[in-house]
């Protein structure tokens, strides 16, 4: 925390997404737009499922924690960031700075697990049928749930806790918009040997476990799928896949992009392009790519609206 002139780090200066000054404006009113979209897309979704009883089944459950997690990791990042967009000088104490970052690996990793808890969900729907109020009771939901926050709550303080070991006298100016792990490597002048295994082996475990048993999931299913005669029973079980495939897609691919590699490999500008999809984009995008493509929502908000109107 010292820097070259012997004084103590109290604060850091985030660079954001651009220094040119004409971007500003049009910049914060998109990402303002982008965020609202999200909270009230989220909190809809949120609110829908709690309303309709029909709703309440292991798959809901685990999209009412996925909408709740997507509209945490967004708000610890991109309020922050849009308001950096009207400020000349961007900001954010030392200990507002750890904070971020405890709270954004928090909620990343509880991401990670839940979509895997999703995957298995569907396995269970698909290839045994006849088990799934006993192999996905309320009880065993609320344990894969617990279970991933848990995890998130142990690796979030595995991380920053070897965050909170650097020294940092390198200046005080963090390349990117908000307290991410590999910028805050890039600023330490202590050897970053440890935190990069670190995070290879914490964060590789995070994305590489959840990812391998979702293909294997998502292989029993299609061998289960392709045994099904009918084409409206094929296309309805594809369906019913077919946006979580998408979101796993989205969501795993920038993140292993920006975490998966050594610190020093690549711009930062393409990290930062990365971490806008996976923080700000794929927030945005989910309670759409869930609902547009699921008719039980869809019938859910008619008869919600019809309710209340």
């Amino acid at each position: 925390m010292v820097l070259l002139n012997g004084s103590f780090v109290t604060e850091f200066i985030l660079l954001g997404l651009t220094d040119q000054f004409d971007l500003q404006i049009p910049l914060f009113f998109l990402f303002l737009v982008i965020y609202v979209t999200t909270a009230l897309g989220n909190l809809g979704l949120i609110i829908l499922i709690l309303l309709n009883s029909h709703l309440h089944t292991p798959m809901y459950f685990f999209l009412l924690n996925l909408s709740f997690i997507d509209l945490c990791y967004s708000s610890v990042v991109t309020p922050k960031m849009v308001m950096n967009f009207m400020l000349r000088k961007n900001v954010i104490s030392y200990m507002s700075c750890m904070t971020q970052l405890y709270f954004f690996c928090f909620f990343v990793i509880s991401e990670c697990y839940v979509l895997t808890s999703m995957a298995y969900d569907r396995y269970v729907a698909i290839c045994n049928p006849l088990l799934c109020n006993t192999a996905m009771s309320p009880k065993v939901c609320s344990y894969l749930v617990l279970g991933s926050y848990l995890m998130a709550f142990c690796d979030a303080m595995i991380h920053t806790g070897c965050i909170l070991r650097l020294t940092f006298c390198n200046g005080n100016i963090i390349n990117h918009f908000f307290c991410d792990l590999v910028p805050l490597l890039q600023l330490s002048c202590t050897n970053t040997y440890i935190n990069e295994v670190e995070i290879f082996i914490v964060g590789g475990k995070d994305i590489t476990v959840p990812t391998i048993i979702i293909f294997i999931s998502y292989g029993f299913i299609l061998s289960s799928i392709l045994k099904i005669r009918y084409t409206e029973g094929r296309s309805k079980a594809f369906s019913t896949c077919s946006s979580h495939i998408i979101a796993v897609s989205l969501f795993f691919g920038s993140c292993a992009f920006m975490y998966l590699k050594p610190s020093s490999a690549g711009s930062m500008d393409e990290g930062k392009i990365s971490s806008v999809f996976y923080t700000i984009a794929v927030p945005m995008l989910n309670p759409f790519i869930y609902s547009l493509r699921n008719k039980d929502v869809k019938v859910a908000l008619r008869k919600t609206l019809s309710r209340r109107f």
